[in-house]
């Protein structure tokens, strides 16, 4: 399960999660929109083996996943340099393929054959890449990693007791997981008006990519609904950041950050954790 895509948002109202112009993220892209009732008992979300070459083009070079959630999510693993890292939820491989060049020894999993497919071709056949599903069990051995990292993929689960409990079985003692998940606070206001910040709720989106429109839901969750998923796994949360992009995103998109002195804007919530 890769992450969610794009430059930003959706139209006006409700905006996206994925962040927009306002009070998140800069700028907006015309293929995500909202959808107006919830999702039927028949219709297929997530389905990303319809659109992987698509959704893999588009976030080569996009802000929120090509300048801001991918280098960030690098950026707190920090030195990697011999260390094995699994990637969860590794999609088409950006985020492995940036930490191999850093030095690390890289694995990972996805649902989505056709993203596996394209992570295959990215990283070659030498990297291990299972096809498994984050909440089932994992197909690598106990304490096998030094590292886990989990970009954009938790909040595709309701629950998150079984997936945190199977990336800190994988776990070295002391390993670290770090994670990015959507911001609970941009979330609450891309929700509809009333909606309860408390409660653990679905949010549905749908984007037009490939050629196609494509349904994507989401559970969103209150902050300390996060943080006490961690602790009770049995990890101690040493970071907590909200990011700025990385340092060209200034450049490639000027006129969406002439408004944003600072260059930060609420999008996603990053965490460094160690298994306890």
């Amino acid at each position: 399960m890769p992450n969610r895509p794009g430059t930003t948002g959706g139209p006006a109202a409700p905006e996206s999660p994925v962040g927009q112009a306002d009070a998140r993220a800069p700028g907006s892209v015309s293929w995500i929109s909202p959808v107006e009732a919830p999702p039927g008992p028949g219709e297929t979300a997530n389905d990303y083996d319809r659109f992987a070459e698509a959704y893999a083009a588009e976030n080569e070079t996009s802000l929120i996943n090509a300048y801001y959630a991918r280098p960030a999510i690098v950026d707190l693993a920090g030195d990697v340099a011999g260390r094995r890292i699994l990637d969860a939820g590794c999609g088409a491989g950006p985020v492995a393929e940036d930490l191999r060049e850093r030095g690390a020894v890289v694995a990972g999993f996805d649902s989505s054959a056709g993203m596996l497919a394209l992570a295959r071709r990215r990283l070659g056949h030498g990297v291990v890449l299972e096809r498994a599903e984050l909440g089932g069990p994992l197909p690598f051995a106990d304490a096998e990693f030094d590292d886990v990292v989990a970009s954009l993929v938790l909040h595709y689960l309701e629950d998150w007791t079984t997936a945190l409990a199977e990336l800190r079985r994988v776990l070295k003692p002391g390993g670290r997981l770090i994670v990015s998940v959507n911001h609970p606070f941009a979330s609450q206001m891309a929700a509809p008006p009333g909606t309860d910040y408390f409660a653990t709720r679905s949010a549905s989106e749908m984007w037009e990519l490939g050629g196609g429109k494509h349904l994507m839901t989401f559970w969103d969750r209150p902050l300390h609904a996060i943080t006490d998923a961690f602790t009770a796994a049995g990890f101690r949360i040493d970071v907590i950041s909200e990011p700025a992009p990385a340092p060209d995103a200034r450049e490639r998109f000027p006129e969406l950050f002439a408004q944003k002195q600072s260059g930060k804007f609420l999008c996603f919530l990053f965490f460094v954790l160690t298994k306890a």
